[in-house]
């Protein structure tokens, strides 16, 4: 992964939040943390909604790019 890439604000769509209730929605724009070591092991790192970011399987999610106001609006949240 190029150093401009880790540096930049990615996002997920949770799609399926059985078991996580609490933690996830269906949905929802969640903000991905970078983290090759749970990438290679097929996680996923994500601000939950506690505030705190966790570990879960990527499946559940699906990688989005959002424009400039909108990621602007997501970092402002929470």
């Amino acid at each position: 992964m190029k150093a401009e890439q880790a540096q930049s604000n990615q996002f997920a769509v949770c799609l399926n939040n059985e078991g996580y209730q609490a933690s996830l929605e269906v949905g929802k724009i969640y903000r991905v943390i970078v983290d090759d070591e749970a990438r290679a092991a097929g996680l996923i790192r994500v601000i939950d909604e506690s505030g705190e970011d966790y570990a879960f399987s990527a499946n559940r999610f699906y990688p989005i790019e959002v424009p400039k106001p909108v990621e602007e609006v997501l970092l402002s949240v929470g």
